[in-house]
Formats: structure tokens, sequence, C-alpha cells
């Protein structure tokens, strides 16, 4: 069963725009007389306050309440952000942001469908290869990158774009690419500046269908699971605050980063201990390893070019969440203003995790509070899952599924690059790079982050027996120190740590990050995307807190030169020891595809762990009760 949350309106200084607050937003700006008749809505965020304003509300108080809006200027081609308060009922900020180009909006997309298929160089290319029906044609978007050269006007707006052909409605696209042949468009314009038609390749004949009604048999063996909680479920709500057991935290929503989540804390006895402030992951970057003129240039930036928020799923009960849920709606703004209520957007329940401890016939059964939401960017699906356990752990885990890019080479040809799927049909190797943002603030707002790697002992007097190990302790003191990859060999972990709280044993009380499954780019340096997405090239990154510091990329990655967010940001060597930090952590995941990702992708999984080291005095999950009645037995 499911049921519904709305958040209350304005019930504290970080609940989410309301669709109410999203429409006056508008028309605050609408109103303005700086805003053109040329003028779209990119996004609408809430304009969170500062930390003293979140720290020293108290229920029932006045909340000011701001949005900020990024405007694009199709007439000039210029980009603006855009300051309202909601309270004061006024535009504060007006602001042209020279150089830059906003995350695609939604519209262009459709828009671009009949500008490309009207070209007559277009049609002209799909005559020759045997394609008349423009109905069975698709024009999927590229993002533009950032390669030099491409001779086009200053501050052009614009997408490079591939065809898919489809034999019917419901096949897929991505079975038939129409390799060879690209167009590129003007955005602001929306005219064709180029047609490139390289090669005439075939276009793979064979469908790609996953649906069910077209695949058969289906299995006759799957029996019911249900999940019950008679007595209801474990956790509270109150607007958009969670509780569950001992963990507390808020949830939050936005047009780019999607789900966010805000002062974690946990009751550790009578007290109340702040572990994030809070976490989100505000970027994502999936360079392809391709040589081919249509795979080189996809490289995507999937939270800053088409906003990870804008792309989330409506979920479905039994389908995408299962158990006994609730839901929170996600609210966005789409160009012309039009409030958008995503249903269902973000889905949170409980489930059963097997053992959380056991010694003979004590034991304890582990569960935990899952929180969760879904964004398909083109072909790729991806679930986000932040967990939260009974021993004080918190997981962050990313599952990538949906449909693997797809490119045409000849019969009896192999791509180097890339994995044959049929005899014409290959998908090309490529990486998914995520970057997940930690405003720690584990028992307060002053933390360190201190690396710990595992040391065999030389043998010799204090090792006579050549079996002895320990850790090594370091201290990241300034962002270039701070700046490190992960070391298996070393049993690498890094600790977030309070020098200023003390465990019984008189050590900084922390929680350790512990990377999963990771690798870096292969990318060469001097690689468009490699310049793009600094961020990738390190596994953790520390900064001082920095409210104007949010996206490691950068504000504006789309059709970006490179070495903006962090790389830029961390080359003042600020000092990050017993400071208001944010923690980075880049996760890397490898994706050489298999026969068996096609023709959709079964989940793959990628994350990292967060568990307590000295920040408590002994197990927190002792006084979790043992199963109750039957629910052990047969």
């Amino acid at each position: 069963m499911s049921k519904q949350v709305a958040a209350r309106t304005n019930a504290h200084p970080l609940d989410p725009l309301t669709p109410a607050e999203l429409a006056q937003a508008v028309a605050l700006i609408k109103a303005d007389e700086r805003f053109g008749a040329r003028m779209r809505f990119v996004l609408v965020n809430l304009l969170e306050p500062a930390k003293e304003t979140v720290r020293a509300f108290t229920p029932g108080a006045p909340i000011e309440r701001a949005a900020l809006a990024v405007i694009l200027d199709n007439a000039a081609g210029a980009t603006y952000e855009v300051s309202v308060s909601l309270t004061a009922g006024a535009v504060s900020q007006f602001k042209q942001i020279p150089g830059v180009q906003p995350s695609i909006i939604p519209a262009e997309i459709d828009e671009i469908q009949g500008v490309v298929k009207s070209n007559p160089d277009v049609q002209a290319a799909l005559a020759r290869r045997g394609l008349t029906d423009l109905t069975l044609i698709d024009v999927a978007p590229l993002m533009a990158g950032y390669y030099g050269g491409d001779d086009l006007p200053p501050n052009c707006r614009f997408l490079r774009t591939v065809l898919q052909f489809r034999e019917s409605e419901d096949d897929s696209g991505d079975a038939h690419p129409i390799d060879g042949l690209h167009v590129l468009v003007d955005l602001n314009n929306q005219v064709v500046l180029r047609v490139e038609d390289h090669e005439l390749l075939p276009i793979p004949p064979e469908r790609g269908d996953f649906a069910a009604h077209r695949v058969s048999p289906l299995r006759d063996d799957v029996r019911p699971l249900d999940i019950v909680q008679p007595e209801g479920v474990s956790f509270t709500i109150d607007g958009w605050e969670v509780r569950w057991q001992k963990w507390s935290f808020r949830v939050g929503f936005n047009h780019r980063e999607g789900l966010t989540l805000h002062q974690i804390a946990y009751q550790d006895g009578d007290r109340r201990r702040p572990l994030i402030y809070r976490a989100s992951m505000p970027e994502m970057t999936v360079p392809y390893g391709d040589t081919s003129l249509t795979q080189y240039r996809k490289n995507f930036f999937d939270a800053g070019e088409y906003g990870m928020g804008l792309m989330a799923n409506s979920l479905e009960l039994g389908c995408d969440c299962l158990g006994e849920i609730h839901y929170f709606d996600g609210y966005v703004c789409h160009d012309k203003g039009e409030v958008e209520t995503i249903k269902n957007a973000i889905c949170l329940h409980e489930e059963d995790f097997s053992l959380l401890w056991k010694h003979r016939d004590e034991v304890r059964r582990s569960r935990r509070l899952v929180i969760s939401f879904i964004a398909t960017v083109g072909n790729y699906d991806y679930g986000f899952y932040w967990y939260f356990y009974q021993d004080g752990q918190i997981q962050f885990e990313i599952k990538l599924t949906g449909l693997v890019a797809t490119g045409a080479h000849r019969p009896g040809s192999e791509s180097p690059f890339g994995t044959s799927l049929t005899e014409t049909l290959y998908a090309p190797n490529h990486q998914h790079f995520f970057c997940v943002r930690l405003d720690t603030e584990i028992d307060g707002s002053d933390n360190s982050v201190v690396e710990v790697d595992t040391v065999a002992d030389p043998i010799g007097e204090s090792n006579p027996y050549g079996n002895a190990f320990y850790t090594r302790l370091t201290t990241l003191a300034t962002e270039q120190a701070a700046q490190r990859i992960i070391d298996p060999f070393a049993a690498r972990y890094w600790q977030i740590s309070n020098p200023n709280s003390r465990n019984k044993m008189g050590k900084p009380v922390g929680y350790k990050l512990l990377p999963g499954e990771n690798t870096l780019p292969f990318a060469h340096r001097e690689a468009s995307v490699a310049k793009r997405a600094g961020y990738m090239w390190k596994h953790l990154w520390v900064t001082p807190y920095r409210p104007d510091e949010n996206y490691p990329a950068g504000d504006y990655p789309n059709q970006h030169p490179g070495g903006d967010g962090l790389p830029r940001w961390t080359a003042a060597d600020r000092p990050v020891a017993n400071e208001d930090i944010v923690v980075w952590y880049v996760m890397g995941s490898n994706h050489i595809p298999r026969l068996e990702d096609w023709p959709i992708m079964p989940v793959a999984t990628i994350g990292f762990a967060l568990k307590p080291s000295g920040f408590f005095d002994q197990n927190p999950a002792l006084d979790v009760p043992p199963s109750m009645g039957d629910h052990c037995s047969h």
C-alpha cells in the first residue's frame, strides 16, 4: 500500500518550493520589465537560506522564502540568474551571467524534431539510406560538449543530433542507429547549422524488444512475494521531515540534483548528534571511449546539462518500490513557467536486510530505511538510494539500467572500442562518474578528514614473527593535500572526524567513508571531457564550505571548455583541518558492454558507505529487540 505525503507550506526554511511558490516566482519574474518576449525559464529552485538562519529556526517562526531562477534569452543568446523574495513579493536581482550556456530545456528537444526533419539536406541524406517516411525517424539530442573549431557564432547555443529509425511506434530506436549522419542545430534560432554526412553504414535490422508483450514466452514459475507490515511502518513523517528509530533528516528536491537530504542526525540517548548538514549528488559525467565520429562526442553531464530532478520518474507501487510505501511529490518549472508536479517522485520505505548481529542463539535481524528516486536521462535509467541502518551506518547506492548506447558497423567488422551485439550493431565502451557532495557536521560544524592506510610492520624487533600490521593516520590539512585516490591494497578509507568531540577513549569521534567499486578515467588528460570534468581525476576532494560552491564541474558545464568547479576552487589550497568542510566523493563505473546488456541492461550498482568509527562508545544496535512472535519460524 502507499500513502501520499505533501509538504506543509512554509513549515521549515529548507522545504522545497511548493507549486504555489513556484507560480508566484514565475509571475514576479514575468512582471519585471527586464523579462523579454523570448526569455524562457530553465529552472526555478529554492534559494536555500544561510546555515545560521536554518539552525536558529524554531517551529512556527516566520520564514523568509526565496527562489533562484535561471533564465535563457533566445533573442540575445544570454543567460540570467534572477533572485526572488517570495516573502516580500519582489525580484531582488536580475543578473546576466556572461559566456555560459544553461542546461537543456525539454521543449528545445521537442522543437528540434521538426527543424531537423524538415531540412532538405537531412531529407536527402535519409533518402540515400532508403528512408523516406519521416514519421519513423527519431532525432536524438547529443549535448554539444566543447571541441573548438566548430566555426560557430559567439554565444551560439547548439546541439549535435543523431538520428534513429523505428520500424513501429513501440520499436527501440537504439536498435537501428542511422550512423554516420549528424546534424548541428542552433537552438536559439531553430535552424540547422550543418549536416555532417560522413559514411553510409548499414542500418541494423534486428529489433531490440524488451516490453512484456513483445517477449514470449514469459516465465511461469514466479510466485507472488508480498511485503506486509500489519502494524504499520516504523517511521513518522511531518511535512518534509522523516524520523525512523533514532534517525532524523529532512527531504529536499530540486530541478538539478533531484533528491537532497538535510540535517541528518542520530539520537544517542538524550543527545541529538548531527552528522550531515546536506547530502546530494550534484553531478555525473558519462565519457565514451570510442573514436567513431558519432561516439567520441558523447560526453554527458546528466545533472548540469539535463537536470536529474527534471528527469525524475513517477514511481509505481509494486514495480519501482515494494512494501508499505510513502511518497513525496517533486515540483519543477518548465520553459514558459508551467509548474509540473512529478507524482511520487521520491519513495520511502523499510526493508529487511538479513542479519544485524548474531552469536550462537542470540540474533537480531537488520532493518534499513530506504529513500530513493529514479531518473531517466536519454537511454539510461539511474536509481539513487540512500540507506539508513540501525547500527548507525549510512550507505549510498546507484543502480544503473536502461539501454546501452549503440552504433552501426559493417557486417564482418568489429570496433576495437566496443562490443558487437548483432552482425551490424555494437555498444561502445564508456564510463559513468558520479560525484556526491557531503556537507558534514560530525558532532558539530568543524570537522577534519584523516586518511587511514593499513601498513605491514617491517620484520624486526617490533614484529619478530612478521605478522603485525597497523594503521597509519594522515590528517589532510589543505585542499591540495586532500585530493586523494583509493588504494585497496592499503585498505584505505577516510575518517571524517571532529577533533573537538571525544569518545570514551579520548579519541576524536568520527565516521569513516568506505569506498566501493571505483576506477579512474581512461581518457587522456588532453581529451575534452577530461578538462570539462576535472573532478573525475580524484576520488576524494575536501573543500571549506562556501555557499556558492555546489557543483563539481561548475555551475554551467554545458558547452564549457573546462577547468571550472573543484579544480578551480581547490587551486587556492585553503585549509580544511578543523574547519566547516565539504567532502566530495567521486565514483567511477567502467562499462565494457556485454551481450547480456542487450536489449536492456540488468541493473549494475556502485556506491559507498559511511560507518561510525569511534562515534559511539559501543555497538549502538544492542538495543534492537529480538524478532517477535513467529517471524523467525516456519
